[in-house]
């Protein structure tokens, strides 16, 4: 589906915020093959700290937290690394449309096995605690 421009750019605007936010999403194939392209540029610039660099990446960053992320945290991370800085795993495709999905990363990422495994336990205790409630 084709979209409006505007609406391609707040689209990359926003993939490319939630990638530096959570350095992991999931979306189809043919976003996250463009949302890389930005990504990688804004690391790069991001990798320089100066102030034109950051009002360059603060025009294509809706969060300013995130700006301020990706200089001091994620820039710093890929610094000797020439590129490369995002990966794309694919996972299948997606039931409804048979749209090709992945999970684009950053190279670096690192899932925290204690993390996942007290999400998961959050989460069963709070469908417990709904089913107890429901049943009453």
């Amino acid at each position: 589906m084709e979209r409006m421009s505007a609406h391609r750019k707040a689209l990359h605007r926003s993939m490319v915020t939630s990638l530096f936010t959570y350095e992991r999403i999931r979306t189809t194939k043919t976003k996250a093959l463009a949302i890389r392209r930005s990504a990688e540029k804004l690391i790069t610039r991001a990798k320089v700290d100066s102030v034109h660099n950051r009002r360059l990446v603060s025009g294509r960053v809706f969060d300013e937290g995130i700006v301020v992320k990706l200089f001091t945290n994620i820039a710093l991370r890929m610094k000797e690394r020439p590129g490369g800085y995002t990966r794309i795993i694919k996972l299948g495709e997606r039931p409804g449309d048979a749209a090709e999905m992945v999970i684009l990363e950053l190279v670096d990422y690192k899932l925290n096995p204690d993390e996942a495994s007290e999400k998961k336990a959050k989460k069963d205790a709070k469908k417990q605690a709904r089913r107890t409630a429901a049943s009453k």
